[in-house]
């Protein structure tokens, strides 16, 4: 392949103005030197970034584990007994049991709406440290609730910290990696909430043999453990080289890529994405001032309304089509019924769900008042909801998760991935209250309800969702058809022209021979 980096006067670590920033939709390995092989083949050849990736991962780790822990302590008599409110002998044991486990989805929404500004603040890398704090003070206070209002407000801050965790995880996880194996690290996401759930189950079914409290108390005190884990290992990783860059701090961002990608920054990869950012970052941060040009004063009101007025560029023309996607594919993750290319990913994915579930409807129905003379009929049933599970594993599942953290221009990225999160955990509180009275009183009708929306998401994908896979983030641009003016091409170009020109400046010269 032939490298895209070779300057006009020979320097080997100067990108070349006239080719570089040519955007394609085509994968970064069509038209340009890669760190590695593509998906998890090319996770072992980052060993580093990988290790990143899965230590920011341990959030979801977290919630899979609280999940976990709260649906088998609702069953233990040792909790019931200091919660009767949540038994069945209590005449109100249905809405306090709802409002209980409702709790950590209420205060995930919360937690992931204000981490958007959070992140954009403070990092990426200490936003994850202050979820931790919250989330510790709301697992402490959920080891200790001498009642049942405690219990709640304890369950309402842990699902804040949680909520935060979800959301700037991801987004972590996403700007460090290379677009070979991006999607790769962020199923990550997905498969440690299943193992926290798995690790939960596995805790309290030894701790509910143990006399008295602690049965139940024991497992919310060690979810601490993970946390501090998280929360002191993350003083240790590099900032997101991305954010470094919005921040003006673009030597540090060099330095940061060059951990991260554990090469020298002089290797052409490391200066072309280095370069690919500032570009990226810059144009859009001349768009927005552009768009806003009433707010660039500097003034206390101005930043504020500029903060305010971030959020609904989510929604205007340059970045609807991402929010649309975002918070839509985000619904259907939950309405698919549930509680590595992407698009053909989705697309089957959906295709089977709908089959799955338009099958269990039909066998429901017809034999459901009779299953003892009606075996073979069950089981079927039974494969069939295997097999329903095992296409949202891999498909539904985690690439919701992995969409939303690279779809996003830089400077909304955290704030249109703290948008589609919380239309995870809206959803995710929906469907926890729909979904066991629409099984209780309509039987098949349930199966049919979801296999209506697994169509729908079938539909939508294959109209509204574009191929994502191997794209750099600077990339989406292109990929979305956002950049859609000459007027903007040209001021892109511009801004290209001027980071590179013949020679990089200065201060870039004595970093890449550092």
């Amino acid at each position: 392949m032939v490298s895209k980096t070779a300057s006009k006067d020979g320097d080997s670590h100067v990108p070349d103005s006239s080719n570089v920033f040519i955007y394609h939709a085509e994968a970064v390995w069509r038209h340009r030197d890669n760190y590695g092989p593509p998906g998890f083949k090319g996770v072992f050849m980052s060993p580093y970034v990988a290790l990143c990736a899965a230590f920011a991962a341990i959030g979801g780790k977290i919630f899979g584990y609280d999940q976990g822990v709260v649906s088998i302590g609702l069953v233990m008599p040792q909790f019931l007994a200091r919660f009767p409110q949540v038994s069945e002998s209590s005449s109100s044991a249905g809405f306090d049991k709802d409002l209980l486990t409702a709790m950590i989805e209420l205060g995930a929404l919360i937690g992931a709406l204000n981490q958007g500004w959070v992140a954009d603040k403070i990092s990426r890398k200490y936003c994850v440290i202050v979820a931790v704090a919250v989330f510790s003070v709301g697992s402490a206070l959920q080891t200790g609730p001498t009642g049942y209002a405690m219990l709640v407000v304890a369950r309402l801050i842990g699902g804040i910290g949680i909520g935060m965790l979800s959301m700037v995880a991801p987004l972590y996880i996403s700007e460090i990696s290379p677009p070979e194996i991006r999607g790769a690290l962020l199923v990550l996401e997905e498969l440690s909430i299943v193992t926290g759930i798995v690790i939960a189950y596995w805790i309290t079914y030894g701790t509910r043999y143990m006399a008295g409290e602690w049965a139940w108390r024991l497992p919310f005190l060690l979810q601490l453990i993970p946390g501090f884990v998280l929360g002191a290992g993350m003083l240790f990783l590099p900032f997101s080289p991305r954010w470094l860059v919005s921040k003006g701090r673009d030597g540090e961002a060099l330095e940061a890529l060059r951990r991260l990608r554990r090469l020298p920054s002089t290797d052409p990869r490391v200066q072309l994405e280095w370069y690919d950012i500032r570009a990226e970052v810059a144009f859009h941060k001349e768009s927005s001032a552009l768009r806003h040009a009433d707010l660039q004063d500097g003034s206390t009101i101005s930043r504020i309304r500029l903060e305010l007025a971030s959020w609904t560029d989510c929604f205007e023309r340059g970045c609807w089509r991402r929010t649309h996607i975002g918070i839509a594919i985000m619904f259907f993750q939950q309405f698919v019924g549930i509680s590595l290319g992407r698009r053909p990913l989705l697309l089957w994915g959906s295709f089977f769900m709908t089959i799955s579930h338009f099958i269990i409807a039909i066998l429901v129905g017809k034999f459901s008042n009779d299953w003892p003379h009606h075996r073979a009929a069950g089981w079927v049933s039974v494969a069939f909801l295997l097999f329903y599970m095992l296409s949202f594993g891999s498909s539904w599942g985690p690439v919701p998760w992995a969409m939303p953290s690279k779809i996003f221009p830089s400077s909304l990225r955290a704030k249109g991935v703290a948008l589609s999160t919380c239309s995870n955990w809206l959803n995710n509180f929906i469907i926890g209250l729909i979904t066991p009275p629409l099984v209780q009183n309509t039987g098949f009708g349930a199966y049919t309800f979801f296999a209506v929306f697994c169509l729908l998401s079938l539909l939508w994908t294959f109209y509204f969702v574009p191929e994502t896979r191997g794209r750099t983030l600077e990339a989406m641009d292109h990929v979305f058809n956002d950049t859609n003016s000459e007027e903007e091409g040209a001021r892109r170009k511009a801004i290209e022209d001027q980071l590179i020109g013949n020679h990089p400046p200065a201060a870039d010269q004595a970093l890449a021979t550092n």
